[in-house]
């Protein structure tokens, strides 16, 4: 009799961040030929390694060193730009737009959902008209130009006023994305100044907003106190316990009373998962993110998957004292829940059991700047300097393919000898200012 043969099961992965990526790296290392076909789903041809964006926009790395090019990693995959618009499990389809806007449906046979998170917007009066958010690469390279053009601007300026407003930095969020974004910024502005004749660092201000009680939640209390002396050390100021009412016309009014004008506002503050998943059929918990097993698959659907931001994944190393604890929405988990998450979709593929993800979080690492950081890993903190290489050298080591390692290492090694880059690359923000002023005439 004649060998039967069978169509390659269809995996589908919808995003290509940290789980997208990783799971399809450990997908293509481990499937056999024919055996399965992989497509990746996503709006940017790249994944983004997020831990490294404060150090783009300080201007301690390039910018495109931060990121990965799917379609060079994965070899052995179909990588499609395009945003996921609706995913509807029961029929096997994902409905997805083209950036041409072509509306295409994909069929499938094993489903990834890896559709992370986006920023958490408020109601805050003003927020969408003066708000950056700081979560892609291309908000990074925008916040490091807008705040040099706003040195430049305030140097050329006559207007005490003005240039009060163009010299203030105000930064919402405590959480680690908004504390080294503030930290690498205020000390690449504060090594520009020296370049300007009419600029003192005694000039800028820089403001901190969270409405939680401390900052950096994600380490013990005492590290995120030594944050916050550091912080205003450097002449940081730090609002605790404090709400922002109204960002109207650049006007910032928070609920202690305090009033000022800042041309630039940062937000950070917080995350919430994809909202593409609101109008799927998959099961959502309370936070709107899909009820995963502790095997990573989706709860009631065997053949589909879900890790990272996105998922509500158990965590086993706090169940016995929490049932309902889950994974924290970190790099750490998500990382390690992609390669877990390859390896049970491989073995289910061929008739085995998936295994549960452990993992007890080793603790975290934040950067506050040049040879400034504090960690706590292992229950062993550690502050400045130490704590400022040992964020350098465990983000180096998760940064994907050793191309991107060594290209980041070797930024470092020329930084060192040289000093960064203090440049205003103002015009990228606005490619066709000249070309339009041009016309006009």
């Amino acid at each position: 009799m004649a060998a039967i043969n069978r169509e390659p099961t269809r995996i589908l992965i919808l995003g290509g961040g940290y789980v997208g990526l990783y799971a399809a790296l450990g997908l293509q290392k481990k499937l056999k030929a024919g055996e399965a076909s992989v497509t990746v789903v996503d709006p940017q041809p790249h994944m983004t390694y997020q831990p490294f964006l404060p150090e783009a926009a300080g201007g301690s790395i390039e910018p495109r060193h931060v990121v990965v090019p799917l379609r060079r990693v994965l070899k052995r995959c179909h990588v499609l730009t395009a945003r996921v618009t609706d995913v509807q499990h029961g029929e096997r389809k994902v409905t997805v737009e083209r950036p041409d806007g072509q509306i295409d449906e994909l069929g499938y046979d094993v489903l990834v959902v890896a559709l992370g998170s986006v920023a958490r917007l408020l109601p805050v009066p003003g927020l969408n008209e003066q708000g950056i958010a700081f979560r892609t690469i291309g908000e990074a390279i925008y916040l490091r130009n807008h705040v040099m053009s706003k040195l430049d601007q305030a140097s050329s300026t006559t207007d005490p006023e003005l240039r009060k407003r163009l010299l203030t930095f105000t930064f919402v969020g405590g959480g680690f994305a908004g504390i080294e974004a503030l930290g690498e910024l205020e000390d690449m502005a504060r090594f520009a100044t020296r370049y300007y004749e009419n600029i003192e660092p005694e000039d800028l201000r820089w403001v901190l907003v969270e409405a939680a009680g401390r900052i950096l939640p994600e380490v013990r209390e005492s590290l995120g106190v030594y944050t916050v002396l550091q912080l205003e050390k450097r002449g940081i100021e730090v609002n605790l316990s404090t709400m922002v009412k109204s960002f109207e016309g650049g006007k910032v009014e928070l609920s202690d009373g305090n009033e000022f004008e800042s041309d630039t506002i940062v937000w950070t503050a917080g995350v919430k998962a994809n909202p593409v998943l609101k109008t799927s059929d998959l099961p959502l918990d309370q936070r709107k993110r899909v009820k995963a097993t502790a095997a990573l698959q989706i709860e009631g659907m065997p053949d589909a998957w879900t890790a990272g931001d996105n998922a509500a994944v158990p965590d086993l190393s706090k169940t016995a004292d929490d049932p309902t604890a889950t994974c924290a929405p970190n790099a750490q988990h998500a990382v390690r829940q992609a390669q877990h998450m390859a390896k049970n979709i491989v073995a289910v593929l061929r008739g085995k059991k998936p295994k549960e993800y452990f993992h007890k979080n080793v603790g975290s690492v934040a950067s506050l700047g040049l040879h400034k950081g504090v960690a706590d890993v292992y229950n062993i903190k550690a502050r400045g300097f130490i704590a400022w290489g040992m964020h350098r050298a465990y983000h180096v080591s998760r940064m994907p393919t050793f191309n991107r390692k060594a290209r980041i290492t070797v930024d470092w090694l020329l930084g060192g000898l040289f000093r960064r880059e203090a440049i205003s690359l103002g015009q990228i923000n606005d490619p066709k200012a000249e070309f339009d002023r041009t016309t006009r005439t």
